[in-house]
């Protein structure tokens, strides 16, 4: 039906070719998001993706193409359900018979309460010199005082992109 010099000839017709950005061409924005009442896995996502570039058309995967991430509130934040008391953090201390074992509800009400929304986005952040870079590119704050309003970060509405981020009134 077809010869092997028409097969080339189609092959060639539909080839596409993907557009890489180089260091010079990447655009940071500056977003700032406010975690009151929002769900701590779905936020945790949708700043992972942020951070990782994804939601743009110009996505490269071996470069730092994402947006700076200022989360306000990360004390507020909610979990679902029985989470909050039945969940577990493990982590070890290196030496025999050493891990230590906490719940969110702890975490929240110490010292650093933006560690479980830091946490939950560094597990969905891929392991390597990207992702410390990328991750470098989040501040999370407890409360609402941040010192990046010379930067001009956008407000995004995470509440309003779908009903289940946002937990309770």
């Amino acid at each position: 039906m077809f010869s092997n010099d028409n097969l080339l000839g189609i092959r060639h017709m539909y080839s596409k070719t993907t557009a890489s950005l180089k260091a010079g061409e990447i655009e940071k924005k500056w977003v700032m998001i406010d975690a009151e009442g929002l769900v701590v896995g779905r936020l945790a996502s949708i700043i992972a993706n942020r951070l990782r570039g994804k939601h743009k058309a110009s996505y490269t995967p071996h470069m730092d193409c994402g947006d700076n991430v200022i989360v306000i509130n990360a004390d507020k934040v909610r979990f679902t359900g029985n989470k909050l008391q039945d969940k577990r953090y493990y982590r070890h201390t290196g030496y025999a018979g050493g891990i230590k074992e906490t719940s969110p509800q702890k975490v929240l009400e110490g010292k650093f309460p933006g560690r479980v929304l830091e946490k939950a986005v560094e597990r969905m952040i891929p392991r390597g010199p990207l992702g410390r870079q990328q991750m470098r590119n989040l501040r999370i704050f407890a409360g609402t005082e941040h010192p990046h309003e010379a930067q001009s970060p956008e407000m995004l509405d995470v509440a309003a992109m779908n009903r289940k981020n946002k937990v309770g009134k």
